[in-house]
């Protein structure tokens, strides 16, 4: 099986043992499956442009996050016009 650079990555952090498992995964799965849901309800369109660079760290962080990059965009303006935006400390 050929693997393209992004998931060469992806297998090299699994393999070093860089991933970690939550401690609920149920929790954890419902709170992505509301996303998914709140996600798939949407029925108006918007186009933005933004930054090749800025793309690419929201994609990354998509990654990290496990959704696909437009479902994390809406994801964070829904979080944040609810006010459930909170900061991210490292």
């Amino acid at each position: 099986m050929k693997l393209n650079k992004e998931e060469k990555e992806i297998l090299n952090a699994y393999e070093k043992g860089d991933f970690k498992s939550v401690s609920n995964v149920k929790k954890e799965i419902e709170k992505y499956r509301g996303y998914a849901k709140s996600t798939l309800q949407n029925n108006k369109r918007m186009n933005i442009r933004i930054s090749e660079r800025d793309l690419i760290h929201i994609q990354r962080r998509a990654i990290e996050e496990g959704l696909p990059y437009q479902t994390f965009i809406s994801s964070i303006l829904h979080k944040f016009i609810t006010g459930h935006l909170t900061e991210r400390t490292n």
